[in-house]
């Protein structure tokens, strides 16, 4: 791939720095005990002096996990990350860091995201590294690296784990995730049985790597590619092809330089790389799930991105990709129509083409020589799939702090309606009744969960896709307008309207909902408003009672007292909060 040699050979006016000038030769170069102390224990590591002492030293933060299928190759990977690093004259070192495995943990990672920030900030800080290769991609850690990272300032480089193979089934293309959910309601709809679910099982994810739609994986490699802290091409390679092994030792020999040149995250991650992530974000049709983590990396940048921000570039931008679940495509199909620099390419008059990316001094030249290959999967201008950005946020009495719906996997009948509430308190119950016929649920019903926000889910779990109800499923009906606090999985489908703050749990107006009020949808008019006068919902305001902490101690308690609320990325006030860190004392 002509994009990774591109990226190993970037020139640049930068001085170099020299050996002793290295961030790790305060632990390994000065005179004394401790530096003393290093030397001999490295020699216990079994390395010999020439293998490290005046190198830069690179931390490989590895997400790799036995129950982690989107990152189960990622052990292999970081082999090749490590040829890359020792080619260019650097000593890796590889760091086991926590794996946020979006289809096991529970109640969800996004509980944890902030944790793996957390940990990446500390142990780039804290041990004697020049330079980092972040390796990750399933949905919460991708903007979980690269908040620390950022956090912590060093020259980085970030691999992604790389969309797995497309799913099969019966001479069919499966989707991961988008057909589960397709699949499962045909299954409860009755058209499917066990036989069949049983072979889906089979084919529906066929190898290591994330999902290969346009899910929140794909979308959050895609922008941190967009943001520039990934070599040309990464984030769309499937990740058992020959080219991610390559990428993987490219990133490794880019860091290398990054470090000699002292280029640092902070001079990539500007507010201008983040308007063109969020620009990318929308043109692809991605994640609703990107609106939260792209806030939150961002403040971590010191840049103040807002939904005010999205929904502006919004109408600037046409979807441009063909991807499910708002499309017809696959990532594999993405890559070989050109991947993210071929996407780019048709975007170049909305992107910020002279800020730097960690391959080349402007993403104009990254972008040179960037070509499509096939104008079914990545669309020209002229024949978009939508001729405004796939997320629109809405405003109104019902989320004065704001809320998303990603309206391109949505019926179009659904995107101007109004009709009555069917509340549910927390998802439990939902799931216990949604099919129960005394709840008189119908298609023009408005299906409302709440308590399943950031500190009512707790960790905002992706329960925003609320099932339809079996009877209509058995009738033909496949959506219908469905509002709450909660997340939704970016491989999901639907009129969902997502992350309503404040949220219900802390007493936003979604508390105060009762079963039977009108709720109007208008996403044109960018309105979400709850058909209520002001003296009533006073009233119930009056009357409302807060629910009791979720956690009394541990992990939980600390995460409860510093969550922010959707529309700020929900981090934790204290890592969001401008400040000095000292560097430690290495002597």
């Amino acid at each position: 791939m002509s994009t990774l040699r591109r990226a190993g050979t970037s020139a640049s006016p930068r001085p170099r720095k020299r050996p002793e000038e290295l961030r790790s030769h305060q632990w390994y170069g000065a005179e004394g005990l401790r530096s003393f102390s290093h030397r001999a224990r490295t020699r216990q590591l079994g390395y010999l002096p020439e293998e490290h002492l005046g190198k830069p030293v690179i931390a490989i933060l590895n997400t790799w996990s036995d129950i982690n299928p989107c990152h189960v190759h990622l052990r292999d990977r970081a082999q090749a990350v490590k040829r890359g690093v020792w080619q260019a004259g650097g000593f890796p070192l590889e760091f086991p860091v926590s794996t946020l495995s979006e289809t096991f943990q529970k109640p969800t990672p996004m509980l944890y995201r902030n944790l793996l920030a957390m940990e990446t900030e500390e142990l780039c800080r804290s041990y004697p590294v020049d330079g980092a290769v972040l390796l990750g991609g399933c949905d919460k850690s991708t903007p979980a690296l690269l908040m620390g990272a950022a956090s912590a300032d060093l020259p980085a480089v970030f691999v992604p784990a790389g969309p797995m193979l497309p799913g099969h089934w019966r001479n069919e293309v499966l989707g991961s995730g988008t057909d589960m959910w397709k699949y499962w309601d045909d299954k409860r709809a009755g058209l499917i049985g066990d036989c069949e679910l049983s072979e889906l099982e089979q084919g529906l994810a066929r190898s290591p790597g994330h999902c290969m739609t346009m899910g929140t994986a794909s979308t959050l490699t895609a922008a941190a590619e967009a943001l520039g802290v990934t070599v040309p091409g990464a984030s769309s390679i499937p990740a058992v092809d020959s080219g991610h092994d390559r990428m993987a030792a490219a990133s490794g020999l880019r860091v290398v330089e990054l470090v000699r040149q002292d280029l640092r995250l902070s001079e990539i991650l500007t507010r201008e790389a983040y308007e063109d992530a969020v620009a990318t974000v929308l043109a692809l049709g991605g994640s609703t799930n990107a609106v939260i983590h792209l806030i939150a990396m961002a403040g971590r940048s010191g840049v103040r991105l807002t939904l005010d921000d999205f929904d502006r570039i919004a109408r600037t931008v046409p979807v441009l990709a063909d991807l499910r679940p708002g499309g017809r495509y696959l990532m594999e199909d993405f890559h070989f129509a050109g991947g993210l620099p071929g996407f780019l390419s048709r975007l170049t008059d909305v992107l910020h083409l002279d800020r730097p990316t960690v391959a080349h001094p402007t993403l104009r030249e990254q972008l040179d020589g960037a070509m499509v290959h096939n104008p079914e999967v990545i669309r020209p201008r002229d024949n978009p799939l939508a001729e405004e950005g796939g997320v629109a946020v809405l405003r109104g009495n019902l989320c004065p702090d704001g809320a998303v719906i990603k309206h391109i996997a949505a019926e179009p009948r659904l995107l101007q309606h109004t009709g009555p509430a069917v509340v549910f308190d927390d998802y439990r119950t939902m799931q216990a009744t949604i099919n129960d016929p005394a709840l008189g649920i119908t298609e023009d019903s408005v299906l409302v969960l709440r308590n399943a926000g950031p500190l009512g889910g707790p960790g905002m779990p992706e329960y925003g896709m609320l099932p339809i109800p079996g009877h209509l499923l058995e009738q033909g009906v496949r959506d219908m307008v469905r509002i709450s606090d909660a997340r939704m999985s970016g491989t999901s489908y639907g009129a969902c309207v997502l992350h309503i703050a404040p949220e219900s749990y802390v007493g936003g107006p979604l508390a105060l909902v009762r079963d039977g009020d009108q709720i109007t949808l208008d996403v044109a008019a960018r309105v979400l408003r709850l058909e209520v006068d002001d003296a009533e919902l006073a009233r119930r305001r009056a009357g409302w009672i807060a629910p009791p902490p979720r956690f009394e101690r541990g992990y939980g308690a600390l995460y409860q007292e510093q969550m922010t609320q959707a529309d700020t990325g929900c981090d934790f006030r204290f890592l969001a909060r401008p400040g000095a860190v000292p560097e430690p004392y290495a002597g």
